[in-house]
């Protein structure tokens, strides 16, 4: 059912067109001479019947809406209700004008036209309203339909957020297991940054966007963690412009970034690794860059993305509808993972 301000619009468009057309009535009797009570009584009859029955099939759609293929019930419901306005309009002339044998005469003469006239108004008016109604329908659809988007799209961002800890959090407690025999100091220092730092992801998770500072801080949060579980290997070389540091992404985003880096970068050497991250304005964009060397003999990189990265391309094909956001490439030895943000203007 339509209501609203949609229903006052319409009401507002029937009422006018109903007046339009009795003045336009009054008119074309006046300039046929006919006397002032003659014009007056026609017109409201007339128009008074035509209206209200045209208000009827307005208000009743409301409620119906016929499809497409039903269209014609406009035009059979026009000529029904136009003939009985018209048997209506002669039994009211002659109980109102019935001592004017002249001008009864001419109404009934002119009984066809009267028909074919008021046929054609409320046709006309009762399209005009299906059309109106069809269009505040779709309105009212496509309005669900973009929440629906929205509710399903803010879901599946929930998820993939929820997505990118648990394998971190395991990684981490088996190092601390690992670490409580023979470093316990280490296991203890490591305990209080993961608490520290599954704290940060509690409070961020009610927020959508971090500027580059906030992130760039919890990054070296869960750095601190990492370089815990692989000591010495683990060597870190973050720069971001000082034009940079205000500008907006989606929060805990470099974290499963930097975190593929350290997979790729680590996991398959024994050495000492360095993970490079770049962050710059360009433009109304942030740049972001990870890049971390690796042994093509032992790791593919380029054979996918993995979950971290997949992740983090969904999630923003979802926030920017864009799927070049998200780039990597190889170069000699290393492997570069480069995230592009919009800046709101």
């Amino acid at each position: 059912m339509i209501t609203g301000t949609s229903n006052r619009g319409l009401l507002f468009l029937n009422v006018s067109w109903w007046l339009i057309v009795s003045a336009v009535h009054a008119y074309v009797l006046s300039e046929l001479s006919f006397t002032a009570h003659e014009i007056l009584s026609d017109t409201l009859i007339t128009s008074g019947l035509l209206g209200g029955i045209s208000f009827l099939i307005v208000n009743n759609m409301r409620y119906y809406l016929p499809q497409r293929e039903k269209y014609w019930y406009i035009l059979f419901i026009g000529i029904c209700v136009s003939g009985m306005s018209s048997l209506l309009s002669k039994f009211l002339f002659n109980l109102f004008l019935g001592d004017d044998a002249h001008y009864i005469q001419l109404t009934q003469h002119a009984a066809g036209i009267r028909f074919g006239v008021g046929f054609l108004l409320v046709s006309c008016i009762a399209m005009i309203s299906l059309l109106w109604y069809n269009q505040e329908e779709q309105k009212e659809m496509n309005a669900r339909r973009a929440e629906a988007e929205q509710l399903a799209k803010e879901a599946e961002l929930y998820k993939l957020r929820q997505q990118l800890q648990p394998h971190f959090l395991f990684n981490s407690l088996n190092s601390i297991s690992a670490l409580t025999a023979i470093q316990p100091e280490k296991a203890r220092h490591m305990i209080n940054q993961l608490s520290e730092f599954l704290r940060g992801t509690l409070r961020k998770d009610e927020k959508q966007w971090n500027t580059l500072k906030e992130e760039m801080q919890y990054l070296e949060l869960y750095l601190e963690i990492e370089k815990v579980r692989f000591g010495h290997r683990l060597q870190t070389n973050i720069v971001c412009e000082e034009a940079a540091l205000d500008l907006k992404l989606p929060s805990l985003l470099l974290q499963p970034v930097v975190e593929n880096a350290i997979k790729f970068g680590l996991y398959d050497t024994t050495g000492e690794v360095t993970i490079k991250v770049y962050a710059a304005k360009k433009e109304n964009h942030l740049i972001v860059s990870v890049k971390n060397p690796f042994d093509p003999e032992t790791a593919q990189p380029l054979k996918g993305t993995g979950f971290g990265l997949a992740s983090i391309k969904r999630r923003l094909f979802l926030l920017f509808a864009r799927q070049d956001l998200l780039t990597t490439e190889k170069e000699d030895n290393y492997f570069i993972t480069t995230i592009l943000i919009p800046q709101a203007v």
